[in-house]
């Protein structure tokens, strides 16, 4: 072979590295829930102590850490998710569709497909060992998060219902028991795209909006009646004013199913409380 062949040859082959390359940055970028808040302690008015919550043994390397301070705020924020139902300048969510039954029978397909996958998850020590990781284990909540990113990134590319991006437990006084489970979508998603997934007559996505963080190393004394998931800030410009850093939304979309309920309007409800 000569040099300029060999040369070409070369070329080529790196151009296709850097572009595989490229192509998975970008798809990262877009992925549901990547580079999502880590497991943190965080300090916020009349919020519950942790140390007073019974906390299950965990192995080691199970928690997502996150030292960066940016993710650090977003992570406090979340603390308000749990509360928060319907549509509100902090939280878009899908209208509801006429609901068919080629959407009914889709949806009793999904939550048999979710039983299925998730029934060796009842142990929750199980999950763990495959690589979901808690989401916030420190803060007191309704429900907990166990997250497989892998599952999130898979997402993004095709609709599997016996692999969802989060598992959902609630605490026991000696560990978490199975609840349900939730599905991810890139923020970009159309409602035909998560209707495609989940019927928009059966369940309405919702995705986090209107975040204003306050301003760094200012966490533990900012005003949360006007920062966070719930404060009165809603635009860049109110935010800019207040010195803090403005996210139009966070994570991806999300919708959550409770596989163990025994109606559809349970099964696709909100929050397991509802």
């Amino acid at each position: 072979m000569s040099v300029r062949s060999s040369a070409v040859s070369l070329f080529a082959h790196a151009a296709m590295v850097v572009g595989a390359i490229l192509t998975v940055t970008i798809l990262l970028a877009a992925m549901p829930g990547h580079n999502a808040p880590a497991v943190l302690t965080v300090s916020q008015p009349q919020q519950q102590s942790a140390a007073t919550q019974p906390v299950p043994n965990i192995p080691r390397g199970s928690i997502r850490m996150d030292a960066n301070d940016e993710r650090a705020n977003e992570t406090a924020a979340v603390s308000d998710m749990s509360a928060m139902h319907g549509s509100s300048a902090h939280m878009h969510m899908t209208e509801m569709r006429p609901q068919t039954p080629a959407d009914v029978a889709r949806a009793n397909q999904i939550v048999t497909q979710l039983r299925a996958g998730i029934e060796k998850y009842k142990d929750y020590h199980v999950a763990l060992n495959e690589g979901y990781k808690i989401f916030l284990l420190n803060l007191p909540q309704p429900e907990y998060h166990f997250t497989k990113y892998g599952n999130g990134f898979m997402e993004a590319f095709r609709f599997d219902p016996s692999q969802p991006t989060s598992l959902l437990y609630r605490k026991t006084a000696d560990g978490y028991e199975l609840a349900g489970a939730m599905y991810t979508m890139p923020k970009g998603a159309t409602e035909e795209q998560l209707n495609e997934r989940v019927p928009l007559s059966v369940a309405m996505w919702h995705l986090h909006t209107n975040l204003c963080m306050p301003p760094r190393g200012e966490l533990k004394t900012a005003d949360w009646s006007k920062f966070g998931l719930k404060g009165s800030i809603t635009t860049q410009e109110a935010c800019d004013d207040a010195g803090g850093k403005f996210h139009p939304s966070i994570f991806g979309w999300m919708v959550h199913v409770y596989p163990y309920e025994d109606s559809l309007d349970k099964i696709f409800a909100m929050h397991h409380q509802d």
